[in-house]
């Protein structure tokens, strides 16, 4: 008289309530596989072990533990430097991430970003440069925009602001004689 069966089964009878959870859950959990694989897909790793002497050309994001002497060139894609990674070369990216040493000049249209123990020796073109604080940073920075007549009236306004409260105050010194 006790009727539990028909409280867990639907009136149908068939026991296909309980799969389609299973069947969802199961669709839902595959495409995260393939969101990440595919991510690994886009990114390429250079070994410690490994060692590059010449030109590296790219179109995919690349990060290097290895070492690296020549040139390096992702022009549309995010380089990074890896705690372990050595560079000795020209480097041309959208955006450069530094956790190792790299010897040459960093060129980036985005962003150059210097963590912890990073290092660079050479001089940076980019619009937004990130030192932090621990990393090592030798040489200049230039960072230019997109539009050079945008930065040339900044300029300009930077020494009028500090001028005028320099003559109030060379005024009183003379009132003062």
């Amino acid at each position: 008289m006790w009727k539990r069966d028909e409280a867990v089964r639907p009136a149908s009878g068939q026991p296909a309530a309980p799969q389609p959870p299973a069947a969802v859950s199961a669709g839902a959990g595959s495409p995260r596989p393939e969101v990440s694989h595919q991510m690994e897909k886009d990114i390429v790793n250079i070994g410690k072990s490994v060692v590059i002497k010449g030109e590296l050309n790219g179109s995919e994001d690349l990060t290097i533990e290895g070492h690296v002497e020549g040139t390096i060139q992702l022009r549309d894609h995010v380089l990074t430097i890896g705690p372990n990674g050595r560079i000795k070369a020209q480097v041309f990216a959208k955006s450069v991430i530094v956790l190792g040493e790299v010897t040459g000049n960093v060129t980036a249209s985005e962003k150059v970003d210097i963590r912890d123990n990073g290092s660079v020796d050479g001089d940076i073109v980019a619009p937004r440069v990130a030192i932090a604080e621990g990393a090592h940073f030798r040489g200049s920075v230039d960072m230019q925009r997109k539009g050079a007549a945008a930065a040339t009236p900044a300029s300009k306004s930077v020494p009028t602001s500090v001028a005028p409260p320099a003559q109030p105050q060379a005024q009183a010194a003379a009132a003062r004689q």
